[in-house]
């Protein structure tokens, strides 16, 4: 049934759509709305499937002669719909009277617009046929209708019912077309999610006496700050107002031209006191559409306004603030993932893009430089001060000096979790890998555009890492927004969230990055990037080459003083909050050269002949080097590794203690897959433990942990947590070792796969709840029954994914950690899910 809009009137979201009970709302505040009538979304199911309901009863609702407008209303107002038709009901009879009413002119474009708009969106069809039609008033009208009668071979209706019951008819199956399913699919709607229509009695914005239409809001959709926004235009309908017409008013007074104040006073001042009343009951900020009638005002709708984010951060923390919506609601309008765009400096959405490639949106924000091919070209640009993008294949280990000198990565391999990814993700570098549309020459030193461009070193891109575009030249850009409001938001949902929140840091840079935002510690710091750095790098090849365990302990008494003096700054940079160091990881031939010149360099650093370098690289080569001698299988069979970096560990914990709150480490075993190995490596840490207090005369605290990235590992979590204080697991290993598949390679064809439903999502991007998620249900089950204490937690990069979140919640782990400028994301994640808990 349908439902005349008044105050008491049954009207729903969930059955009349999110227009029609914004209307009732507006109605309730006593707008000047005008008489609407609401079909719900069963009647308009109906309508689609062919069964007509008794229309003539919807148009009794209304004046004999009022001409009416359909608009659609959808649960979601973002899931859209069909547009607009409106001047229903106009004909010859009606021309006729508006001509003598208002004149020809203005009575001419209402039935013109009614005709060409009927065409197109019920007859459907082209609009290319109206192309032909010139002048205006009578003329363009007489065209337009002869235009008609041609293409449908017959006149036009004439009856008001007949023609609302096409535009209804038409609008109804338009919704439930293919194409209009898949697009609000896209956006999140339900497959059958309906749709509303609502029946609203036209006021006319054209004829005698000050007319026109127009929007106004109070606040700015880029910045969110208040501002009077909008436009007016002077005998108009609808949302005219809106394009790009030279005519339009500015709302307020304006130097630039003529405003809304100066042309109608008393409308504007009580249309500003209606969008302040709507801020204020209706709890948003909201767009109003209003129309003006020979000086008098209506509202037509209101909508919440477009926003950025930094709009939503904003607006949410504002209206929190003046009392109007509770924190926790203002919490829950603001999308976790959203937040990325305020952390990073982001390509201005007002600008046009001239893109010349896309890949994979590895890690958020944009940035412009001049093309480099190789880390050594990147050092060297950020040592003459020039910005650079480095561009490469795909990253390794030692390109993570030019990473740090760039602005922005791009390679032509990889996934959302290659080496790129999670490196340039960690450090808030902008990155897009996999970008296969555009063809990559390393040798001649050039990238070319999808449209057959080319680009050399030195000419100047724009990477936009949130949308995964490239760009041609310098683009405009938006600065992050990190200010009071945004660290206001933080803090309640630092409060709101029950599930600790760490980062991944590896550096000093990362680790002050975490406590800008302030992380509760550090969960993963990944030791060996420590090592890259050119005055270490030759030092631990020299340790590689080492013949003995006396040999690599001498060579690695020279790192131990470097190895301490990274941890002294990480323990007091995080000043008292955990801090948990992982051991070496990576296989060692990562850090030796490929390249027969970085060999020759090496030989002459080395002082041994070629022949004894390229031979000793050739026999460390493993066929899978990542499923090889890396992990814990080094801390055995080379023990000096892990001896120097417990003896660099105990001694920072020392020294930053004297300066500060005593400091408790956290030491992680990675790639554990049997009880034994923990045994071995914990009764070595001990031993240091030992001797460093003995030696310094020093007494602390530390913990002893498990990386959980083996499947085994979480299978025998029982006989290994014993031994341990904590278990990590590190979701992107255990995930790579669960599906055997490597996370480099999957961007190659994981998007083919989640197309055709193998999988519903990016394993690696989104936790698989199914197949790695029981691994982590049963690891954290088994861990906390041999040891009801024991710390859980992840922290692989779905530590930052808000589905990851949430299920970590329901497992009872402790913590999660991800890349610094996730740890916002995160923490607001976690935050919407405990207030939904305890709204439940």
């Amino acid at each position: 049934m349908t439902t005349l809009v008044t105050q008491t009137a049954p009207i729903a979201n969930d059955t009349h759509g999110g227009r029609a009970k914004c209307l009732q709302r507006l109605v309730r505040l006593d707008l000047p709305v005008p008489r609407t009538v609401a079909l719900p979304f069963d009647v308009v199911l109906e309508i689609a499937q062919g069964q007509i309901p008794d229309l003539q009863a919807v148009a009794d609702e209304f004046p004999q002669d009022a001409l009416l407008c359909v608009r659609p209303s959808s649960q979601d107002p973002d899931w859209g719909g069909p547009g607009a038709v409106m001047n229903i009901g106009m004909n010859d009879a009606r021309y006729a009277y508006y001509c003598e009413r208002m004149g020809e002119g203005p009575a001419s474009a209402l039935y013109t617009r009614f005709v060409q708009s009927y065409a197109v969106n019920v007859a459907r069809l082209d609009p290319d046929m109206f192309d032909d039609v010139e002048g205006d008033g009578r003329e363009a009208l007489l065209q337009s209708l002869r235009a008609y009668e041609l293409e449908t071979e017959e006149s036009f209706p004439q009856d008001r019912v007949t023609q609302l019951t096409a535009v209804l008819s038409s609008m109804a199956r338009a919704w439930e077309g293919t194409s209009a399913r898949l697009l609000r699919q896209a956006k999140g709607a339900p497959a059958d999610a309906g749709l509303g229509l609502i029946v609203q009695e036209m006021v006319f914005g054209v004829g005698t006496g000050i007319c026109g239409s127009g929007v106004l809001q109070l606040v700015d959709s880029t910045t969110g700050l208040p501002q009077i926004t909008g436009r007016y235009l002077s005998q108009s309908q609808g949302r005219d107002a809106l394009q790009d017409t030279a005519d339009a008013l500015y709302l307020t007074r304006d130097p630039r031209g003529p405003s809304l104040e100066e042309h109608a006073p008393e409308a504007f001042e009580m249309l500003k006191q209606h969008a302040a009343l709507m801020r204020v009951r209706l709890r948003a900020e909201m767009q109003v559409e209003f129309v003006i009638s020979d000086g008098e005002l209506f509202i037509l709708d209101g909508v919440r306004v477009s926003r950025s984010s930094r709009a939503a951060v904003r607006i949410a923390v504002a209206l929190a603030d003046e009392g109007i919506i509770p924190r926790e609601e203002a919490l829950m309008r603001v999308q976790p993932r959203t937040l990325t765009e305020l952390l990073h400096r982001q390509v201005d959405p007002r600008v046009k893009r001239d893109v010349i490639g896309r890949g994979i949106a590895a890690s958020p924000g944009a940035a412009t430089g001049k093309i480099v091919f190789n880390a050594n070209d990147a050092q060297a640009s950020a040592a003459r001060g020039e910005k650079c993008i480095l561009v490469r294949r795909e990253t390794s280990p030692e390109d993570i000096r030019g990473m740090h000198a760039a602005q922005a990565v791009l390679t032509e391999r990889g996934g959302i979790t290659s080496h790129a990814a999670v490196i340039g993700r960690g450090m808030g570098l902008p990155c897009v890998v996999g970008a296969s549309s555009m063809r990559f020459d390393l040798v001649k030193g050039l990238i070319t555009a999808s449209d057959g461009r080319m680009f050399k070193a030195g000419d100047e891109i724009t990477l936009d890492g949130t949308s995964g575009e490239v760009l041609c030249g310098a683009a405009d850009m938006l600065e992050p927004l990190l200010d009071a409001t945004f660290q206001k938001l933080m803090s309640w949902a630092k409060d709101a969230a029950d599930i600790g929140i760490r980062a991944n840091a590896d550096t000093p840079a990362d680790a002050q990055t975490a406590r800008n935002f302030d992380a509760q510690g550090i969960g993963l710091c990944r030791t060996e990037h420590m090592f890259f750095d050119p005055s270490r790098l030759t030092v631990m090849r020299e340790m590689i080459f080492a013949d003995t365990s006396e040999g690599r302990r001498a060579v690695l008494e020279r790192l131990l003083p470097m190895q301490r003096e990274d941890f002294i700054q990480l323990f007091r940079i995080m000043q008292g909050q955990p801090v948990c160091i992982r051991l070496f990881d990576p296989p060692l031939h990562e850090f030796l050269p490929t390249s027969r010149t970085g060999q020759r360099d090496l030989a002459e650093a080395l002082d041994l002949p070629l022949s004894d370098v390229t031979r000793r690289i050739e026999a460390m080569t493993e066929y899978n080097p990542m499923l090889g001698l890396r992990g814990v299988r080094l801390g055995v069979t080379v023990p000096e590794i892990y001896e120097m970096q417990a003896r660099a560990i105990f001694e920072a914990t020392i020294e930053a203690s004297r300066d500060g709150e005593p400091v408790v480490p956290e030491i992680m075993i990675p790639l554990v897959s049997a009880k034994r190995e923990v045994e071995l490596i914990k009764a070595s840490v001990d031993k240091i433990a030992m001797a460093v207090k003995s030696e310094r005369g020093a007494t602390f605290t530390y913990r002893l942990g498990v990386m959980v990235e083996t499947p085994r590992a979480a299978l025998r979590a029982g006989e290994i947590s014993p031994h341990c204080s904590f278990l990590s697991f590190g979701t992107n290993d255990l995930t790579q070792m669960t599906y055997g598949l490597s996370r480099d390679d999957a961007g190659r064809f994981m998007s083919t796969y989640v197309q055709q439903g193998v999988f519903p999502e990016d394993p690696f991007h989104m936790l698989d709840r199914d197949g790695v998620g029981e691994l982590l249900q049963l690891g954290a089950a088994r861990g906390r029954a041999a040891q009801p204490g024991i710390t859980l937690s992840i922290c692989g990069e779905h530590g930052g994914n808000p589905e990851s979140i949430d299920f970590c919640r329901a497992a009872g782990f402790d913590y999660v950690s991800c890349s610094p400028f996730r740890v916002p994301v995160a923490r607001l994640a976690a935050a919407q899910l405990a207030i939904a808990d305890k709204i439940k």
